[in-house]
């Protein structure tokens, strides 16, 4: 069986002030020609389907233009909601939309149902494991301390249960949204980090054949089984060196896995270029970047004036400007952004405490605090769902 996995469209984003509603019906254009030039058995997303929870209507035009697509080719395609979509406006009509061929697994209660696609060899059995906010799911799955690695582990016992109970050869992929041990993460992804544990190993997965990963924007390889597709376009500048792809696998009769990379379309290359304002201006070799989305970081000692306006004359497209003067690191200008950059709300809670008490906290606090940020997540992901 081939079939092409994805994930991460986030139809409705803008990149910066640039909407990108354009380049991504080129994506969805794009995608349907692959499946049709390279005779594709079936679809697979692997969540962030849309951007937000309530997404814009031309967002969801284009996502019922790209499901119409691909069921006029009658290509199956398996899709999970994402830790940015709502599970069930995503989920609305699945039953309906499943007749059709296009399947939606956003209910957790069905992580042990697969989606069974047959080819000359076979049953494949498609499990979709929808993003599993482990405060809200902890009750479904039994578990005693919501976790990721504790609900997700709980989904992949449902699914080698049911997996067990069919044929033998039955071959077997996992749809699932996460952010896996081993996976280099970007700006552009909402954290889903909870109890302090922002990560979950492979080995949740072992057992079945392949697994398409959603969540993290990079096209990455865990292991030969175990792979993340990416977003199919950059949504921020920490994607600069992003190859933007989809993968295309093919699941032989014996469950091995070869894979793909087919790239996807560029509306526009990214640049970072860092150095003071009249070196930007004049550096030769920037040339390149001149056509290029451009983020710019100046180093000038003071900041230089209307530099936006400045850099706009070489680089038209510039989209977003950082001030980064080189001083010394004790230096007390040093902004405060930069004093917390790379800490995450717990660290900078704890430096807190130590600031205004003169130590910090001890293991009970911190655990108070920990529990403190999974009760406003928890709340905040509840409220989503209500909307």
């Amino acid at each position: 069986m081939r079939f092409l996995h994805t994930s991460d469209w986030h139809l409705g984003r803008s990149f910066h002030r640039v909407g990108m509603l354009g380049a991504q019906a080129e994506f969805i254009g794009h995608l349907v020609t692959t499946v049709r030039e390279r005779e594709v058995d079936a679809v697979v997303v692997s969540g962030d389907v849309y951007d937000r929870a309530v997404p814009p209507l031309s967002a969801v035009e284009l996502f019922d233009d790209a499901l119409h697509r691909l069921a006029d080719l009658g290509v199956p395609t398996v899709m999970i909601s994402g830790n940015h979509d709502s599970a069930r406006r995503l989920g609305v009509g699945a039953g309906l939309m499943g007749r059709a061929g296009i399947h939606l697994r956003t209910e957790p209660s069905a992580c042990g149902t697969p989606v069974l696609l047959p080819d000359a060899h076979g049953d494949v059995a498609f499990y979709g494991l929808p993003y599993l906010e482990p405060a809200l799911v902890r009750d479904e799955f039994g578990v005693e301390r919501a976790g990721h690695e504790t609900v997700l582990a709980a989904a992949m016992d449902r699914v080698r249960a049911d997996l067990a109970a069919r044929p033998p050869g039955t071959r077997s992929v996992v749809l699932a949204h996460a952010f896996v041990t081993g996976g280099r993460p970007s700006d552009s992804e909402r954290d889903i980090a909870v109890g302090g544990v922002a990560s979950v190993p492979a080995t949740v997965f072992d057992g079945v054949d392949y697994v398409a990963l959603g969540h993290l924007h990079g096209c990455q390889t865990l292991t030969d089984r175990v792979r993340y597709s990416g977003s199919p376009l950059p949504y921020s500048f920490s994607e600069a060196g992003h190859r933007k792809s989809m993968w295309l696998v093919d699941l032989d009769a014996d469950g091995s896995v070869t894979a793909e990379r087919v790239d996807c379309p560029v509306p526009r290359p990214l640049a970072r270029i860092r150095g003071t304002l009249e070196e930007l201006l004049v550096d030769p070799a920037l040339a390149p970047h001149e056509e290029a989305w451009v983020e710019a970081t100046l180093t000038d000692p003071v900041r230089p004036a209307d530099p936006m306006a400045r850099l706009a004359g070489r680089f038209p497209h510039t989209l977003a400007l950082v001030f980064d003067p080189d001083r010394p690191p004790d230096d007390p200008d040093v902004s405060y952004a930069r004093r917390l950059a790379g800490r995450d709300d717990q660290q900078i809670a704890e430096d807190f405490v130590a600031h205004v008490r003169g130590a910090g906290p001890d293991a009970h606090e911190r655990t108070v605090l920990r529990d403190a940020f999974d009760a406003v997540r928890a709340d905040e992901a509840a409220r989503e769902v209500a909307r």
